[in-house]
């Protein structure tokens, strides 16, 4: 019996230590690109996804050595989201901390270098909330899921912004 479910187990395993490293490599990078996918982030993210398969399942492509694949992933998911939920610090070294981009008006360069975003793409950012200018901005923070939230002198425009995804239809 032992022997039948070993394979399984190895596959699980295998799984998991491919989601670690897709995790950390995700956390390396930086955490923009989750929340604010591009073509090119998910072309990507499809092809990492192909290339880590065969690591995961190796030469067992039976409809069980995948369910051993998602199970494992599954379960260590689970386990992760209640570790980060439980233990603050375990959940701010996964996910990291909210950056300060932006203080009354002042771009903190360091920190737009840290999280790997453009002038350019900031500017954009706080012209989807409505303010025409950095220098009207209070506050610019790159948040943990990867949007960027801005609080400006204009009291209307006080705001936490998610880009939308669009109606293929419009």
């Amino acid at each position: 019996m032992i022997e039948s479910i070993t394979p399984f187990l190895i596959i699980s395993a295998k799984s998991i230590a491919v989601y670690l490293f897709i995790l950390i490599a995700f956390r390396l990078l930086g955490k923009k690109e989750l929340a604010q996918l591009s073509v090119f982030d998910l072309v990507f993210i499809l092809l990492i996804s192909n290339s880590v398969q065969n690591a995961m399942v190796g030469e067992d492509v039976s409809l069980i050595g995948g369910f051993a694949a998602a199970g494992g992933l599954f379960i260590f998911n689970y386990l992760f989201s209640f570790l980060t939920r439980k233990f603050p610090i375990f959940n701010s070294f996964v996910q990291g901390d909210a950056i300060m981009l932006v203080h009354k008006g002042k771009i903190i360069k360091p920190n737009l270098v840290k999280s790997m975003i453009t002038t350019d793409e900031l500017e954009s950012a706080i012209r989807e909330h409505g303010v025409k200018s950095i220098e009207e901005v209070d506050l610019a923070i790159l948040e943990v899921d990867g949007n960027i939230s801005v609080l400006s002198n204009n009291f209307s425009n006080h705001s936490h912004h998610q880009r939308k995804p669009r109606n293929i239809m419009d």
